[in-house]
């Protein structure tokens, strides 16, 4: 698991439009990267509808918010669309990403098989450092929306 201070861990994952998109491609800018478990699932959707309702502050404090879980792009692309989200959601098929940063929840839910991303956010500093770390081992818990913009605008 990646911590605060560390390099970010590059990475290609496929966007919802079926391109590759590489975290070195965002750097200048501010970068909260939103790993959550699924996509129709109710906590992430209030989850990823609390940051795209606060996307202008986002943008304010020059910062690219980018969600990634290990659904496949089809999921990720209605998910987007029912809930009207602006921002990159990107598919770590296999969760190898997910496991560099915040870890997944193997056998999810006592499904045997099923993998998903634990649920966190990291902010990278337009260098590519992680200035900011939070992972929860329980998929109910929502980040703390208020310390994450209090740390955007710090940096």
């Amino acid at each position: 698991m990646l911590l605060k201070g560390e390099r970010a861990v590059d990475f290609s994952l496929y966007g919802t439009d079926l391109k590759t998109y590489r975290l070195s491609s965002f750097l200048g800018k501010k970068i909260v990267l939103v790993f959550y478990p699924g996509a129709f699932t109710s906590v992430c959707q209030k989850e990823l509808c609390t940051f795209r309702d606060s996307l202008a502050n986002f943008e304010r404090l020059d910062a690219q918010v980018i969600g990634i879980s290990v659904d496949g792009p089809f999921a990720n692309r209605a998910f987007k669309d029912q809930n009207s989200i602006s921002f990159p959601l990107l598919s770590d098929l296999g969760g190898e990403i997910s496991r560099k940063y915040g870890g997944v929840h193997e056998d999810f839910a006592g499904v045997r098989g099923l993998l998903v991303s634990k649920r966190a956010v990291f902010i990278i500093d337009r260098e590519g450092n992680i200035v900011y770390s939070w992972v929860s081992d329980d998929p109910k818990v929502e980040p703390n929306y208020n310390e994450i913009s209090d740390r955007l605008e710090k940096i």
